[in-house]
């Protein structure tokens, strides 16, 4: 087998959310570079059953006890643990008000806010923790967690997913500044528009057409015109960014929200 360049061998990898859309390009990508990759869910499935370098396990990223319980085991299994990857989040498209006035079930309510926002904010916040007090310890690491070009621009009828987004390039900011002198890195990635995924299903565009007063069938479409490259993004693409930026090769990177976009702009 021919060496990767990237040359990810020696780490071990924790991926929330790693069991299907981009979580699961992740992992792939991460293990096809010789990491040891621990896909950790909420979901049980089989989707990386039998698969060479990849471990799964449950965890609830929401709860504190959940995320302390499989980093002890990560480092349990392995004895260390050199990169985390906070990629686990959900979306719900919301209006502040709906003032179409045909679906109410579209204006965001509380539930919704505390649904996106305990995924989103607070999850990253307890598995960072959770890995940070380790990379502390080991006096290295990277942490590398997914925000939205959403959090970078805003985004009409997602107010509170732009917000959580914008909270996590905060975050990585903040948190670079302080865990540096330990030799940790912390680093963001924002993607814009993608290809489909369990968390872009027909409902959420749906959602997010009545939001933008549009179409359902042109939500799509509408994004896709204002993408200088002419296309959505693919998920390897992103998930090539992720295995470089928890290479050794991106040793310099640090304190930084990185758009992987297409160029694409509001403006």
């Amino acid at each position: 087998m021919t060496e990767s360049w990237l040359d990810l061998s020696e780490k071990v990898v924790v991926v929330t959310g790693g069991s299907m859309g981009l979580g699961e390009k992740m992992v792939d990508g991460l293990a096809a570079n010789g990491a040891q990759v621990i896909s950790a869910d909420v979901v049980e499935d089989d989707s990386h059953a039998n698969q060479k370098n990849v471990v799964k396990m449950i965890c609830d990223v929401t709860s504190k006890t959940s995320v302390e319980k499989m980093v002890q085991e990560v480092i349990k299994q392995f004895g260390h643990l050199d990169v985390l990857i906070n990629n686990a989040g959900v979306s719900r498209p919301r209006m502040l008000v709906d003032y179409y006035g045909k679906h109410p079930e579209y204006e965001l309510s509380e539930e919704d806010f505390d649904f996106m926002t305990t995924v989103n904010q607070k999850g990253v916040f307890l598995c960072t923790q959770a890995v940070a007090r380790e990379m502390v310890k080991q006096k290295h690491g990277v942490i590398i967690s997914m925000s939205s070009e959403a959090g970078l621009d805003g985004s009409k009828g997602q107010s509170c997913y732009s917000g959580n987004k914008a909270a996590v390039s905060a975050f990585t900011q903040a948190w670079a500044k302080e865990l540096g002198q330990f030799n940790i890195r912390v680093v963001a990635v924002a993607p814009s528009i993608n290809e489909r995924t369990p968390m872009n299903n027909d409902a959420t565009f749906k959602a997010l057409a009545y939001t933008r007063g549009q179409d359902p069938n042109n939500v799509s479409d509408d994004y896709a015109s204002k993408i200088p490259l002419g296309r959505p993004g693919q998920l390897t693409e992103i998930a090539d960014l992720i295995s470089y930026l928890a290479s050794d090769h991106a040793s310099y990177i640090s304190g930084t929200t990185i758009n992987i976009s297409g160029a694409k702009s509001t403006r």
